[in-house]
């Protein structure tokens, strides 16, 4: 279990404490760190290729765009609207989550936010006093247990591996399960592993949920991303009598190649999206009116432009799962969702690369992006020690680069 949020130190008077206990415990996004520091390298004149951001290489598709160009020369746009999201936005996700979930929801039962990040944050605060327990699989996205931190509950991490798939049982999660246990995160595909579970295994899950009157946040913002014979399950659509105790989080970023636009939604309950409304109305009132017209034309378009990401998504994550399998004391599944691998390195942590011995995956990222100019993330800011996250969202012939770097620099491992 992870630690609460620790006390402030009573013998300090409130006014010379510069930093809350609450904030100054939330950690920087590592993979937006790393990006950061691989940006900065590149405007700096070195030739550094990232793998660190979870970010479409592809430009959002024209229509989308021209839709936000329209939206700016129309002056019911230059002011405040409601909240909570338009209401043509809203019931424009309604009808998209009916067409590719088939989950059936009101435009009542929807919040638009700003990014799918504060979609979590405000999902988790509307439904969690504090000491609720929420149970998350590891690896996790990095913000998850973060979210969890700020509205006042308390993250409990149950992990996988490779082994299994990176995917958990109804056993391990039983066994997390207190009398403090509120909510299971639950996030198929998965960042960071590209892990997807089947129906059996997400119906399972959701009837042990069911069976302990437990709340469910389920993360689909990956849904369109699958390959091969995987398939995307909505938990709520496949158990309709989970709904009532289920929140979905997702949003425009990944299937549209929309991260800067900071446009995602929470579907739940009535009162909870309302509680969550109210939150927002207070925090940062509406969503940008331009980047709402363009996410309304984006889901309300057809997936044509998602289906031409996916298919080359597909062809690199073959490509880089090959060429790090062939990296000795490197493991790599091969994920079946999202856009990223999730590979062990625990065969090379302790052995000589050009002078240095990695002890841990910080270690040997560090020695990554330093000897072979690649970017990546430890798997130490997921919650899994000895593990690296790659996003293939990037070109193919960086994608191809950056990895013949690191299999050159790791062919050099020695005892």
């Amino acid at each position: 279990m992870s630690a609460s949020t620790p006390q402030p130190d009573q013998s300090i008077r409130p006014a010379d404490r510069r930093v809350s206990a609450r904030i100054g415990a939330i950690a920087e996004s590592a993979t937006l760190a790393v990006d950061a520091k691989a940006k900065a390298l590149k405007a700096a004149g070195r030739p550094v290729i990232g793998f660190g951001a979870g970010e479409p290489d592809f430009p959002t598709p024209g229509y989308i765009v021209d839709a936000a160009v329209e939206a700016c020369r129309d002056p019911k746009n230059h002011r405040y609207t409601p909240a909570g999201g338009l209401p043509e936005l809203k019931a424009a996700i309604a009808a998209k989550t009916l067409r590719d979930s088939g989950y059936e929801v009101d435009a009542s039962q929807v919040l638009v936010t700003n990014g799918g990040k504060q979609a979590i944050y405000e999902a988790f605060a509307a439904i969690l006093d504090p000491g609720d327990e929420v149970i998350i699989p590891a690896p996790y996205w990095t913000t998850y247990p973060e979210s969890v931190r700020l509205a006042g509950g308390v993250p409990v991490e149950v992990v996988s591996d490779e082994t299994t798939g990176y995917k958990v049982s109804v056993e391990q999660l039983e066994a997390a399960r207190t009398e403090n246990t509120k909510v299971v995160l639950f996030v198929s595909p998965s960042n960071p592993t590209g892990a997807v579970y089947t129906e059996a295994e997400a119906e399972a899950i959701g009837r042990w949920a069911l069976e302990h009157g437990l709340w469910v946040l389920t993360d689909e913002i990956y849904e369109h991303l699958v390959y091969g014979g995987a398939t995307f399950t909505s938990l709520p659509a496949l158990l309709p009598e989970l709904a009532d105790k289920c929140v979905v989080v997702n949003g425009v970023a990944k299937t549209y190649a929309m991260t800067g636009w900071r446009v995602g939604w929470v579907i739940g309950p009535k009162d909870v999206i309302k509680a969550a409304t109210n939150l927002q109305s207070h925090a940062t009132s509406n969503v940008s009116n331009v980047a709402q017209r363009a996410a309304l034309a984006a889901v309300a378009g057809d997936l044509d432009a998602v289906a031409e990401m996916r298919e080359a998504f597909d062809r690199r994550r073959k490509t880089i799962v090959r060429m790090l399998n062939e990296i000795e004391g490197v493991v790599c599944p091969e994920p079946e969702g999202a856009f990223y691998v999730y590979p062990s390195v625990k065969g090379l942590l302790g052995k000589e690369i050009r002078g240095r011995r990695p002890e841990s995956s910080g270690e040997l990222a560090a020695l990554i992006l330093d000897e072979a100019e690649v970017a990546v993330v430890p798997g130490e800011a997921f919650g899994t020690p000895g593990y690296l996250r790659l996003s293939y969202a990037l070109g193919d012939a960086d994608l191809v680069e950056g990895i013949s770097r690191v299999q050159k620099l790791l062919g050099e491992a020695r005892d």
